[in-house]
């Protein structure tokens, strides 16, 4: 069920007994030792850059259709092979099968969009002052593009970054999450199976700061992609702003919630207890500041508490389970850490607030009731599944608090009121605000922060804003 693991380089896989170093890869819901990720040297490093350069100079001149044609056929083949990924995903990862299955639809979706997009990649004509002159706009690849992808969306979050660059004319080495690597390896795969020309794509695993420091230091990366927490991204923005590289960061959050009286609370609480524990809360966009006006705190502190103790956890591939472990110990230490602040600080625990026995990295999902302004979960991204809830009373104090800290990726708001909702959606500090539902992760939409939660948009039309760099020629 679980694939072998291997650097691919060049157009070709190269598995862990062709290296010098190699690292165990394990179920976090089990232990259970699942395969070797072999590891990249110096020398590899070298390869894929130099591979993806040479290959760059080609891809750059290819038809939009030839490009677009290789991404219908990844999405094609993603969906003809969503078990055996899925499977994967959930093995290294944790996530319930269901929820791996939906990233891996999503990858598909996402390289069929850009498949049509890159084809409408427009310059323009400028009118002249001279009618002797002609003046054109034109949009080119950037160059080679060093892509980092996270552990949480292994498949979701490459495949933003590699479809976008591929679709741009780019070539790309991508280093994959170590926690979770069968996903990048899968969609390695599926690039070579749909015909994509050797060095174009390119995937290294390792230790994440020599392979960091050696592709963003590099001379022919003109282009860096990092998806991951807030510290690292701005240490890789800080060396790639040292070389003048072109940098997209989409990094944490700390998504507020906000919950209005008029707001239809059984719709609420169903939704918010799904992505509270959507993939055991490790996501980037998560509810993880829930504010609920006074009037009607009582009756969704009691709602909400009842909805998250009744979430199954277990094993991902059992089809009862609705939240698996978190990926790693330091996770399950950090939440733990977390959850004894907040009740340290005068929290109540509504449900949760311990780790379940046994060899897997289980945290019952947890609710804590005024927590105050100085817990720490309330100031830094929890990235689990913690829920503290806290009253409010008016709108603009409830905005100043949802505003309050560094972080502005992702929102929620619930209220019937459009008067509300656009007074609200106005205020909010954030690259996304979701009114009465959540509606990010399609991919014709942009998704991205503000303030320490990044730079630059995945999806959409922005998506290719990136790997695109702007050429005027004028002609007389």
């Amino acid at each position: 069920m679980y694939p072998t693991l291997a650097l691919y380089i060049d157009g070709e896989f190269i598995d862990a007994s062709r290296t010098a170093r190699a690292q165990d890869v394990r179920d976090p819901a089990t232990q259970q030792l699942l395969g070797q990720l072999p590891w990249a040297e110096t020398a590899d490093l070298e390869r894929a850059v130099q591979a993806a350069d040479r290959a760059w100079r080609q891809w750059r001149r290819s038809s939009p259709m030839e490009r677009a044609a290789v991404l219908r056929k990844v999405g094609e083949l993603a969906r003809l092979r969503v078990e055996e990924i899925a499977q994967a995903i959930t093995l290294d990862n944790g996530k319930p099968l269901a929820e791996a299955r939906a990233e891996v639809l999503n990858s598909a979706e996402h390289a069929e969009w850009n498949a049509e997009e890159c084809r409408r990649i427009y310059g323009r004509v400028v009118p002249p002052r001279d009618p002797a002159v002609r003046q054109l706009v034109t949009r080119e690849a950037i160059g080679v593009c060093a892509a980092f992808s996270p552990w949480n969306f292994p498949m979701g979050q490459a495949i933003k970054k590699v479809a976008a660059a591929i679709g741009a004319g780019c070539a790309v080495v991508l280093k994959g999450p170590e926690e979770s690597p069968s996903a990048v390896l899968a969609l390695a795969q599926l690039f070579h199976d749909a015909g994509l020309p050797p060095g174009v794509l390119n995937v290294v695993w390792g230790v994440p700061g020599e392979i960091s420091q050696h592709l963003i230091t590099h001379p022919l990366v003109r282009k860096v992609s990092f998806t991951g927490s807030v510290p690292v991204g701005k240490q890789l923005a800080a060396l790639a702003g040292a070389h003048m590289k072109r940098v997209s960061m989409e990094l944490g959050g700390h998504s507020p919630v906000i919950v209005f009286p008029d707001a239809d609370l059984d719709a609420a609480v169903a939704l918010l207890a799904r992505l509270k524990t959507r993939n055991a809360g490790q996501v980037c966009v998560s509810p993880s500041r829930f504010f609920v006006h006074r009037q009607v705190y009582p009756a969704f502190l009691e709602r909400f508490g009842q909805a998250i103790a009744g979430v199954r956890l277990g094993h991902g591939l059992a089809p009862e389970t609705q939240m698996g472990p978190l990926i790693h110990g330091r996770r399950l230490q950090a939440i733990s850490e977390l959850v004894d602040d907040a009740l340290s600080c005068g929290g109540e625990l509504v449900t949760g607030g311990q780790r379940l026995e046994g060899a897997g990295h289980f945290y019952r999902p947890t609710v804590i009731a005024g927590v105050p302004e100085h817990a720490r979960v309330l100031c830094e991204e929890p990235f689990g599944p913690i829920a503290p809830v806290m009253p409010f009373d008016d709108t603009e104090e409830v905005i100043a608090r949802a505003n309050s800290v560094p972080f502005g990726l992702a929102s929620y708001v619930f209220t019937e009121s459009i008067k509300t909702a656009t007074r609200v959606s106005e205020g909010l500090e954030v690259g996304m605000v979701n009114i009465n539902h959540s509606g990010m992760a399609h991919p014709e939409l942009p998704f991205g922060g503000i303030k320490d939660s990044g730079i630059g948009s995945e999806g959409g039309t922005e998506t290719f804003d990136g790997y695109l760099v702007t050429k005027l020629t004028t002609q007389i």
